[in-house]
C-alpha cells in the first residue's frame, strides 16, 4: 500500500460492456465517485439502471459499440472490492480499522492490476469523475505509458480545505454515533444515525444553492400530527429532501469503507509525485486530455479545474477546459446529462444522436 502496510490477495469487482478490438487498443477505464459501485450502466448480466446509464451504450457518448468500457470498484469499497467490511484472508476476521490506510494511489494501482489482468496494455482512455478524476490522474502519473487519453470530471489535483471540512465533519458524524463502537459494529446494526446526519452534509455539497432556491424555495411540507406533537420536526421541503436522500444511503454502504474512502480523497495531493504539482504534471504522457467543470459546483469549484487544465497543458499540448454552467452542483455529472453528453461525445467524435 502506498502508505505502509498490505492486502493480500485482494479482490477487485468491475463490470465491462462493448467488445475488446483485435488490437486491443480500444479500452476505456472508469473511475467512479465515492460512493457509486462498478455498476456504471446496465447490461445483459444485470438489467439494472447504472450511476451513468444515460452515458454509456450503443451510440451514447460512451459508445459501446465503438469501446470496450470497463468500471472498476473502487478498493476500499463495499460493492465487492476488497475493503474495510471484507475478511482478512491471514487472520479470517473483517479487516474493520486495521484495514491499511487507503490512498487514491492505491485504488489507482488496484484497478492498474484489473487493466493488465484483462491483458490490455494502453487504455485509450481513463476517466474520473470526482473523487475518481483524483484517482484516475494518480493512474496516469504512476503509469503514464498506460493509457493515451484523460478526461477528468468535477475533480481537481487535490482537496481544498472547504472539502476536507465538510469529509472530516462526515467522518466525525458517524464516528460519534454511539452504535460505532470504534468500527466494530454489527454490521446488522450500524451507525445509521451518523450515516444519515453525513449525507445529509454531504448532500449539502453535492448540489448548489441557486438549485434549492428554484426547487425549493420556502415551501413547507404537509403538517401531520407528529408535526404538532414535535415543533422540531420536518418542516420546510429541503428537509423532506435532505431526509429522503439520508434514509436512501444509511444501511447501503458500510460505515468503515465509507471513513477510509472519505479520509483517502483529502490525502491525495499531485504535489507529492515530484515536489510539486509542475513535476506531477511533467510526469503524464497523454496525447489528449479534457477537463470539465461546473460553475456552482462548491466542492470541487471551477478554478480548481482551470489550475487542473493549465498545468496539463504544460505536459499535453491538445488539452481542453470546458466549464459547464449547470444549477445542480457537484452532482451535475451524474443528473445533467442534456449538458455533459455532447462535450465527452465530441471527445471521443462520436454519433450521439
Amino acid at each position: 500500500m502506498h502508505r505502509a502496510g498490505y492486502l493480500e490477495s485482494p479482490t477487485m469487482a468491475y463490470e465491462t460492456w462493448g467488445e475488446l478490438n483485435e488490437a486491443r487498443d480500444n479500452a476505456i477505464l472508469i473511475f467512479s465517485g465515492l460512493s457509486p459501485s462498478a455498476h456504471a450502466s446496465s447490461s445483459a448480466e444485470d438489467l439494472s439502471d447504472g450511476w451513468w446509464e444515460e452515458m454509456i451504450g450503443p451510440g451514447l457518448a460512451l459508445d459501446s459499440d465503438r469501446f470496450h468500457i470497463i468500471c472498476v470498484n473502487s478498493l476500499g469499497s463495499c460493492f465487492g472490492s476488497t475493503g474495510p467490511a471484507s475478511v482478512n484472508p491471514e487472520t479470517g476476521e473483517v479487516y474493520r480499522l486495521t484495514f491499511p490506510v487507503l490512498t487514491l494511489e492505491d485504488i489507482a494501482e488496484a484497478a492498474y492490476g484489473v487493466v493488465r489482468a484483462l491483458g490490455i496494455e494502453q487504455l485509450h482512455t481513463v476517466i474520473g469523475c470526482s473523487m475518481g478524476g483524483m484517482s484516475g490522474l494518480a493512474f496516469c502519473v504512476r503509469h503514464p505509458e498506460a493509457a493515451r487519453n484523460l478526461i477528468s470530471i468535477s475533480s481537481a489535483t487535490r482537496a481544498e480545505p472547504f472539502s476536507i471540512a465538510v469529509r472530516s465533519l462526515q467522518r466525525e458524524m458517524i464516528r460519534s454515533d454511539p452504535k460505532w463502537l470504534l468500527g466494530n459494529y454489527e454490521p446488522s446494526d450500524p451507525p445509521l444515525t451518523g450515516q444519515r446526519l453525513a449525507r445529509k452534509l454531504g448532500m449539502m455539497s453535492y448540489r448548489s444553492p441557486e438549485e434549492w432556491i428554484q426547487r425549493f424555495g420556502r415551501q413547507r411540507t404537509t403538517a401531520t400530527e407528529e408535526n404538532v406533537n414535535d415543533p422540531f420536526k420536518v418542516a420546510f421541503s429541503v428537509e423532506a429532501y435532505l431526509e429522503n436522500h439520508a434514509n436512501k444511503f444509511s444501511g447501503g454502504f458500510d460505515p468503515n469503507c465509507y471513513l477510509y474512502l472519505s479520509r483517502a480523497s483529502d490525502l491525495f495531493d499531485l504535489a507529492e509525485h515530484g515536489g510539486s504539482l509542475k513535476s506531477g504534471f511533467k510526469r503524464l504522457q497523454l496525447q489528449r486530455a479534457l477537463v470539465i467543470g461546473v460553475t456552482t459546483d462548491i466542492l470541487f469549484p471551477l478554478h480548481q479545474q482551470q489550475e487542473l487544465a493549465e498545468g496539463m497543458s504544460a505536459a499535453c499540448f491538445d488539452t481542453k477546459l470546458v466549464e459547464l454552467d449547470c444549477i445542480r452542483g457537484h452532482d451535475s455529472f451524474l443528473v445533467d446529462m442534456d449538458a455533459f453528453r455532447p462535450v465527452i461525445c465530441d471527445f471521443f467524435e462520436g454519433d450521439c444522436e
